[in-house]
């Protein structure tokens, strides 16, 4: 298991998850396994929305479930998640 310091160092790690809408059609969702807490949710939808003006990004790091709506580019989308530090999965869930 890795350290959560040496992921985010916000020092504010909460397991509570974040209020998550389903995702409506036509969503992309995938697993960050890293992301450990709010403010590691906050920066992967700021950076994928900063990437991706448009779409819109729930991240819930309780569930470690990423949905973006308003793109279909998800080489796009996991390539915004790896600049802010993180990895998301190799596949997308349904």
């Amino acid at each position: 298991m890795k350290d959560i310091a040496a992921m985010c160092s916000c020092q504010q790690h909460s397991t509570t998850a974040s209020t998550a809408t389903p995702a409506p059609g036509g969503a992309i969702s995938f697993r960050v396994e890293d992301m450990t807490c709010g403010h590691c949710a906050g920066t992967i939808k700021q950076a994928i929305e900063g990437r991706l003006p448009g779409t819109a990004v729930t991240a819930d790091p309780g569930s470690k479930l990423v949905r973006v709506q308003g793109t279909a580019d998800f080489a796009a989308i996991r390539s915004a998640v790896v600049a802010a530090g993180y990895t998301p999965s190799v596949d997308q869930v349904g």
